[in-house]
């Protein structure tokens, strides 16, 4: 597909608020309890997110895959808010408090996030295998094609949305194979996520390369990484796509400075949306154009 410059759509502005690698080590202001991050979520939502994209930890902080922390998680931001909720199906890393790893999440415990209660609006899906190498860890992130026709299959028998997350073009290739087979139906809405080692590096060549590859009718967001965050941002923005920021994405604010919450970046990037002629979605809307 091509990129749109006179683009007036609105803006979907999904905010990660946590992530499933670092913890308070790198912001002290990191949600991580349920409770915690439901206040974060709903000071997205008043900031101008219409999604929310959770990996869920437990009391102690430790990313969890147990199934009740997600829904004590899920139940607290649907009390407090109607932003849409999204799993992060990666789940992350389990880094304990004295810096030590837990065992590696299965991709049995990971499949079993289709079984949520109460059930979120939307789950991940990450576009192949690759190294994933973070300060957390240097690890093989497993998403095999069967793994990903399960869940896909699993996704769609729950009534799931779904979010395909690229980090390279082969993810997309991989992604419209899954589509000609009618494993993939509908409307398909792309993360294509830059900055990951292991993945495409963020670059203005890589961006525009990787929305030609995406296919007529699609949907999709950009997911930038660290000091990059705030910059291609505004490309996508400029590009007629949509965007994630929040604490997964930078812990810092324009300026290089700690921000002190989720609600700061989308309001940043809410006024980035419209100084580049556009406005951000509302939950209504942003059900609409992803057909939830």
């Amino acid at each position: 597909m091509k990129a749109d410059l006179l683009s007036k759509d609105k803006v979907i502005i999904t905010a990660a608020i946590t992530g499933g690698l670092h913890g308070r080590e790198a912001n002290a202001n990191l949600p991580l309890t349920p409770q915690e991050q439901a206040q974060a979520a709903h000071d997205a939502y008043n900031a101008g997110a219409s999604i929310v994209h959770l990996h869920v930890r437990d009391e102690q902080g430790i990313v969890s895959t147990d199934l009740k922390d997600y829904s004590n998680t899920i139940r607290l931001i649907k009390e407090r808010c109607p932003i849409i909720t999204q799993i992060g199906n990666g789940i992350g890393t389990r880094v304990h408090p004295d810096g030590n790893l837990g065992e590696k999440v299965t991709l049995a415990e990971r499949m079993d996030l289709i079984n949520i209660e109460p059930r979120p609006d939307m789950m991940t899906v990450n576009g192949g295998t690759f190294e994933f190498r973070s300060p957390v860890s240097d690890d093989t992130f497993d998403n095999n094609f069967q793994f990903n026709t399960d869940f896909i299959e699993g996704c769609k028998a729950r009534g799931y949305g779904l979010e395909l997350e690229v980090y390279d073009p082969s993810h997309i290739a991989n992604m419209m194979d899954l589509k000609r087979r009618g494993i993939l139906d509908g409307m398909l809405h792309f993360s294509i996520v830059l900055g990951i080692k292991g993945g495409s590096p963020a670059s203005v060549s890589n961006l525009n390369h990787m929305i030609s590859e995406l296919p007529d009718g699609s949907g999709w967001q950009l997911v930038s990484i660290g000091r990059y965050h705030f910059r291609l941002n505004a490309m996508a923005l400029a590009m007629g796509g949509n965007v994630r920021t929040g604490m997964e994405d930078t812990v810092f604010n324009n300026k290089g400075e700690a921000v002190k919450g989720n609600g700061e970046l989308v309001e940043a990037t809410a006024a980035l949306t419209r100084a580049m002629g556009r406005e951000p979605a509302t939950v209504e809307e942003t059900r609409k154009a992803l057909h939830l």
